[in-house]
């Protein structure tokens, strides 16, 4: 790993971490079903960057367990936040056009 990918890995971590302390602040704040659906979201994006970031460091084996030649975590951590973000924006947009 050369300097350029190391300091990428620390920007998005030192970003993803302030995303995710900020999404937890809020859940702490609201209830509302749109909301937590973003701030799940958010987290479940900032565990990818985490498991990416290890995978890549070889804490975690590439790959172990697949469907299809894909990692099953990989595929997890691209499928469930957008579903997260796709149910908070319905949400919101139903509530908009009432």
């Amino acid at each position: 790993m050369n300097f350029a990918q190391e300091i990428l890995i620390i920007i998005k971590l030192v970003f993803g971490g302030l995303a995710s302390f900020f999404a937890i602040l809020l859940w702490s704040k609201t209830r509302d079903l749109a909301w937590m659906s973003l701030v799940i979201a958010s987290l479940c994006t900032y565990t990818a960057i985490v498991y990416d970031v290890l995978e890549n460091l070889g804490v975690i084996p590439i790959g172990l367990y697949t469907f299809y030649g894909i990692s099953i975590a990989s595929l997890f951590f691209a499928i469930v936040p957008s579903i997260f973000y796709i149910i908070s924006f319905a949400i919101m947009l139903k509530r908009l056009s009432k």
